[in-house]
């Protein structure tokens, strides 16, 4: 097989997807945060707790739902510390952000040696892992039998997360008093809109969507936690968002364009290009993006 029909086979469409769902679920988190006016970099800290604490809980409690419930509270909680931060104490976003990415990287590192005994993985103990989506009868369709057969459930829920949060946005009365916030924060405090108590709502819709996206990661993607492995998804997740100005729909499909420059990574590395290429190609394509979007 060459290089050009293993880029466009259909295991490489079935990896697109695979690679662009935690980007998916920040990406969401991201905008969301975006249309309530909140500038939050801390999304990676977030997910990066999550998916400790819910490789983790599954592994103690010996369920799935329990430890996925354990990730999402704690990259929540990771949400609610940047909010209180950034609402009532009014520090900046950005140093907030930081500070908390750098205690995701590396606290979770020290939370899994005093856990585990390792820095590196928490592989020597036995994680649940959300299941993979299976139809027997559709196995035999070209492209669409082997994308839903082979296609992990977080994928399906992240696509459900995107119509939601565009129909919370722009559909319902909460949505518009979250971007009335977001445009006009002494507008809506006229018209008797609590700004502060939306945005703290927003920042927690954001955190939970956040953790959904290091929960595929450690439950999913794996079935373990290894050290920073978001590994700038975080940051690539936000990119998206802002390439689409903040739209759930089209941040969705830069996750995409993203998902595929993964996924031809992986296949140039398994036709022995050099790993090193390999691994930045994402990062190319983000630059790329948003150096088109800041021209346009």
């Amino acid at each position: 097989m060459s290089f050009l029909e293993a880029v466009f086979s259909e295991n490489t469409l079935v990896a697109i997807f695979r690679m662009a769902t935690p980007l998916i679920f920040i990406a969401m988190a991201a905008c969301i945060g975006r249309k309530a006016n909140i500038t939050s970099i801390a999304y990676e800290g977030m997910a990066l707790f999550a998916a400790l604490c819910g490789a983790l809980g599954s592994h103690y409690t010996n369920s799935l739902w329990l430890g996925a419930l354990i990730g999402i509270a704690t990259g929540m909680l990771i949400a609610v510390i940047f909010a209180y931060f950034v609402l009532y104490l009014d520090t900046s976003p950005m140093l907030i952000g930081l500070a908390l990415n750098s205690l995701g990287n590396f606290g979770t590192i020290y939370m899994l040696f005093l856990i585990t005994g390792r820095k590196s993985d928490s592989s020597t103990m036995v994680s649940q892992s959300f299941p993979t989506l299976s139809i027997p009868a559709l196995k035999d369709v070209p492209v669409l039998g082997p994308l839903l057969n082979q296609t992990n459930v977080l994928t399906y829920v992240a696509i459900l997360a995107t119509i939601i949060i565009f129909i919370i946005i722009y559909k319902t009365p909460f949505g518009l008093r979250l971007r009335s916030v977001g445009e006009s924060p002494s507008a809506a405090t006229s018209v008797g809109i609590n700004v502060k108590k939306t945005q703290f709502i927003v920042m927690l819709i954001s955190g939970f969507l956040a953790s959904m996206g290091g929960l595929f990661m450690s439950m999913a993607y794996l079935p373990y936690f290894t050290k920073n492995m978001l590994s700038g998804r975080g940051f690539i997740g936000l990119a998206a968002c802002n390439l689409a100005a903040g739209h759930p729909i089209g941040a969705f499909a830069c996750t995409l364009l993203f998902g595929a420059a993964d996924a031809i990574a992986n296949v140039a590395q398994a036709f022995r290009l050099p790993a090193q290429f390999a691994s930045m190609l994402p990062y190319i394509a983000t630059i790329i993006g948003l150096c088109v979007t800041g021209y346009r």
